[in-house]
């Protein structure tokens, strides 16, 4: 009688010293969840929409974004690059330069052939690259599931300037590219000088007219020959009797670029209806050698008009 009895309070003490360890185990399971659960709050608030807090690389100054677009009714990537300051000084405010790519491009193309870093850091910019896709950067009157002029005057310039401390005026907004990116930055700057003060174009296709069914243009305007009105009307160099001189505008080509008639087509167009302009040509092809040394030379130019007092 007496083994049993010892038996059945050995039984019993195993069991308590399991519930105990349990009990700890889970206590301490208890006392981590709050940060667990705070930090993934703080990434789902924000501002504005998105569809994700900026992924960090292992550098803080790029930072990757998905920003929805209601009115494609999908999600577009970015690129956001940030001036080293921007962490050191909590208070101050920066100029924002919209940077467009090319033709079958995206969002990282400029960060990997140049450290924008750099030129963030120089100049104290935002640079902001979206993914444009094949889109030619206008509205499509035949696709709803691209309309980049909306998607980048409208929510993502919204969604950056909710997100991130922009000086939030056209004398403090850029916007520029090459060739694709060159016709969509005039063409945004052009048809919105309330947002854009300063734009550009570095071997822009600014007449898309020459490139008749190429570069999917006819995917986002339809086929040339039955759509040729809508061509002409989505050409920048057709903007130029609408504009007034109240921008600064910066264009340039290579002297061996297959883009260097229509570019030198602009410039005569712009003298012709006097609007004031910097337009250059230097050796070059249509070539990431020609624009690398062409972005240094937009953004002197930016920085330069963005630090001018009205009336100097």
């Amino acid at each position: 009688m007496k083994l049993r009895t010892i038996k059945i309070l050995v039984w019993i003490a195993i069991f308590a010293m399991s519930c105990i360890s349990c009990d700890a185990r889970n206590s301490n399971s208890h006392a981590t969840e709050p940060k667990v659960k705070t930090t993934k709050k703080a990434k789902k608030t924000t501002p504005n929409k998105t569809v994700a807090q900026p992924t960090v690389t292992n550098n803080k100054q790029l930072q990757v974004i998905e920003v929805k677009s209601d009115k494609m009714g999908r999600n577009i990537t970015n690129l956001v690059v940030l001036p080293e300051q921007y962490f050191i000084d909590s208070s101050s405010t920066y100029p924002v330069l919209y940077l467009l790519h090319g033709y079958s491009d995206d969002y990282m193309a400029w960060q990997n052939h140049v450290d924008l870093t750099k030129h963030a850091n120089k100049y104290g910019f935002i640079i902001v690259c979206p993914d444009g896709q094949d889109s030619w950067y206008f509205d499509s009157p035949i696709d709803p599931t691209f309309q980049f002029e909306t998607y980048i005057t409208q929510e993502l310039r919204n969604y950056i300037e909710s997100n991130y401390r922009t000086i939030n005026d056209r004398q403090h907004r850029a916007i520029t590219g090459l060739s694709m990116g060159g016709h969509g930055a005039l063409w945004l700057g052009f048809r919105h000088p309330d947002l854009y003060g300063l734009c550009g174009s570095m071997s822009g296709a600014v007449d898309i007219t020459t490139l008749k069914d190429r570069f999917k243009i006819d995917k986002r305007l339809g086929k040339y020959a039955a759509n040729e009105a809508s061509w002409k009307s989505h050409s920048v160099i057709n903007l130029v009797p609408t504009l007034k001189n109240d921008q600064f505008i910066i264009i340039d080509d290579g002297t061996s670029d297959f883009l260097i008639k229509e570019n030198r087509a602009l410039h005569d167009a712009l003298q012709q209806h006097k609007i004031k302009h910097e337009y250059s040509e230097r050796p070059g092809r249509h070539s990431w050698d020609y624009w690398l040394k062409s972005l240094e030379q937009h953004l002197a130019a930016f920085d330069n008009i963005m630090n001018t007092k009205e009336g100097d």
